[in-house]
């Protein structure tokens, strides 16, 4: 509607421009053309000779009479002429009017008088039945007498003209805005359809129903827009179904460390052996529920814009550490297979923690006299990180879901832990823009390898303390 209503005022601004620019036309046309007319009154006055005498003329009657029967007026024009404060004679045969106002000829008489006004031209407006019309004098003051020389127009007719053509265009107008608005209430239609639909979908959407999608017909930005909007609903569908099977894993987790001391708490007797193994047992619960609860804060902060804290890292300097922090895990054959010189741009406590929850998961798969070995390697497009062990393996139909929250692998040799370390490692990964490879045969082993671009931390001039 607002879009009508401003192409409505452009019209009838533009009808109002259009009008003006003609009058103003109209109104320099009529003085040029009295302004011709006294150009020629002078021309003779300079020039002509008195028909009766052959003489320069001497009077104002003679040079008017002559003028007159030379000249013809134009159309709406008439001429007049006044001797010694009396009316002589006038050229009123294209005039509008057969006379004019009889005030208006008083006034032009008094100036053909021998008063001791001098002025020469006047221009100026008077009223009509049918207008104003536009007037221009000639004051003429010779030897025999003073005239006054009026040129008088009265574009009755092109004033008509211009009112009708005003009148015409802005029925025109009216038309084609009245066809354009329907035609773009239709068109309008057809666009904005998508944009209701993707409001009524918006509508019907509730927490627990997200599986309304809008259809989407043909191209366009309004196809294209829908389709970004099914595509939005897609990603929160699924971010709302893993996030409620999160909160299901999580609470199905917590539920059996709670029970578990819940249950010792009740049957635990006077016996001073069996309260400690029960106190025992009942932190040991609770560590691992603090464990795990610090694990989802991990999980849930690596949404925020300050999850990482950058600094330089000294790769060969970060293999060590890293293959000293894993030895203490548990007994194996722990080794440091490769070092790396250089520097890489990223999180050091994230990325230890990253590697410690691989070397906790090789772990869960080896025996004491098994291999797991560490090592940081370098190429020009990336960085290298990885966990290598002789154990168990992963089974094929484990690989795709291990890195799920609250998920462990069949072969694992301890299932008291959460099911949260390689949803962490993942989490930490792709936090820094990288990716995580995974080769395991069964029998054979598994490599976990992390791959972190070099360039992820480009910009970074220095590190920056970090408070987990």
């Amino acid at each position: 509607m607002s879009y009508v209503i401003l192409l409505a005022f452009s019209a009838l601004f533009s009808t109002l421009a259009i009008r003006q620019i003609l009058v103003i036309r109209l109104d320099d046309r009529v003085a040029d053309a009295g302004q011709q007319e006294v150009l020629e009154l002078e021309q003779l006055l300079a020039v002509g000779r008195d028909p009766a005498t052959g003489e320069p003329f001497t009077s104002p009657g003679a040079l008017f009479d002559a003028y007159l029967a030379r000249n013809v007026p134009s159309s709406e024009e008439a001429l007049l002429t006044f001797v010694d404060g009396q009316f002589h004679r006038s050229a009123l045969a294209r005039f509008p009017l057969d006379q004019l106002p009889a005030e208006q000829m008083v006034d032009w008489a008094d100036l053909s008088t021998r008063s001791p006004d001098d002025t020469e031209s006047v221009t100026g407006e008077f009223s009509t039945e049918l207008g104003n019309a536009h007037f221009r004098l000639r004051r003429i003051v010779l030897e025999d007498g003073i005239g006054v020389f009026v040129v008088a127009v009265l574009p009755a007719a092109e004033l008509q003209e211009i009112e009708e053509l005003q009148v015409y265009g802005f029925l025109a107008t009216l038309v084609v805005l009245l066809m354009a608005s329907a035609i773009a209430y239709l068109i309008a239609g057809r666009v904005l359809a998508p944009v209701r639909l993707l409001t009524e979908t918006a509508r019907s959407i509730s927490r627990s129903d997200l599986t309304h999608r809008i259809k989407v017909y043909g191209a366009g930005d309004a196809a294209e827009m829908a389709r970004s909007f099914n595509a939005m609903l897609d990603r929160l569908e699924a971010v709302f179904r893993s996030q409620r099977a999160f909160v299901q894993d999580a609470s199905h987790e917590l539920r059996d460390p709670l029970t578990i001391c819940r249950g010792h708490l009740e049957l635990v007797g006077n016996d001073a052996g069996d309260r400690e193994r029960t106190i025992s047992l009942v932190i040991g619960e609770l560590d691992r529920m603090g464990r795990m609860v610090d694990d989802l804060q991990l999980l849930a902060e690596a949404e925020q814009p300050d999850f990482l804290r950058l600094e330089w890292i000294d790769l060969e300097l970060f293999a060590h550490e890293l293959a000293a922090n894993a030895g203490v895990l548990a007994p194996r054959q722990w080794t440091l297979e490769e070092t790396a010189d250089g520097v890489l741009v990223g999180d050091r406590e994230l990325l230890t923690e990253a590697m410690m929850n691989l070397a906790h998961n090789a772990v869960q798969y080896t025996e004491e006299n098994d291999v797991i070995g560490i090592g940081v390697s370098v190429t020009d497009a990336d960085v290298r990180l990885w966990v290598r062990d002789t154990g168990t393996g992963i089974a094929v139909s484990d690989q795709a879901r291990i890195f799920e929250r609250f998920t462990r692998g069949r072969n694992a040799r301890y299932h008291r832990g959460g099911g949260l370390g390689l949803a962490i490692v993942q989490t930490i990964v792709e936090a820094h823009g990288g990716r995580i490879d995974l080769d395991s045969r069964v029998g054979e082993g598994s490599t976990f390898t992390i791959v972190l671009p070099r360039d992820a931390g480009e910009g970074v001039t220095g590190g920056q303390d970090s408070d987990r």
